[in-house]
């Protein structure tokens, strides 16, 4: 019986070493993608003229978007594969690229810098975001139905009201 015990222990520490391991891969792997979906949170700065013009620097968090101090709500419809990032952003479908869609309600009448609209006369329903590095492409689409991220559908479609990039 003590023979027994004795090869119970370390039997015992190993079981106890791989559901560690186990754990910490899972709790590794839960950070990454959290790292990942977070990437567009926080201040960025209105880096071309486009964006200088009409929102000039927005914010991102958990709950809202932040476009000249005005705040709206937004939640995260889901993630944008490479080839819809590269349907709607000039970037490579071949770098693993990842965006992320939301959608909100930014009214159609909402004034932004020298009076101008993200959509024109149309309330704009969905945001579009890819992060590369210390820069962020942002693009706002109207229309209730969510956006076709297909090259020729997005290039083509009425509902993108335009893209703007932001820096860090």
């Amino acid at each position: 019986m003590v023979k027994g015990n004795r090869q119970s222990k370390p039997l015992m520490s190993e079981i106890m070493k791989k559901h560690f391991q186990l754990f910490a891969a899972i709790a590794l792997l839960a950070l990454c993608s959290l790292a990942a979906s977070a990437q567009d949170r926080g201040y960025w700065r209105a880096s071309t003229s486009t964006a200088r013009l009409i929102t000039g620097d927005i914010a991102i968090s958990n709950t809202k978007l932040t476009i000249n101090f005005l705040s709206f709500p937004v939640v995260q419809a889901r993630r944008l594969k490479p080839a819809e990032v590269s349907a709607v952003f000039d970037a490579d479908v071949n770098a693993g690229i990842e965006g992320t869609l939301y959608r909100l309600s930014i009214p159609a009448g909402r004034r932004f810098l020298h009076h101008n609209t993200l959509c024109g006369d149309e309330d704009t329903h969905w945001m579009a975001t890819y992060v590369a590095g210390h820069s962020m492409q942002v693009a706002f689409f109207s229309g209730d139905a969510e956006p076709v991220f297909k090259f020729g559908a997005i290039q083509n479609s009425p509902a993108l009201c335009g893209t703007y990039t932001y820096t860090r």
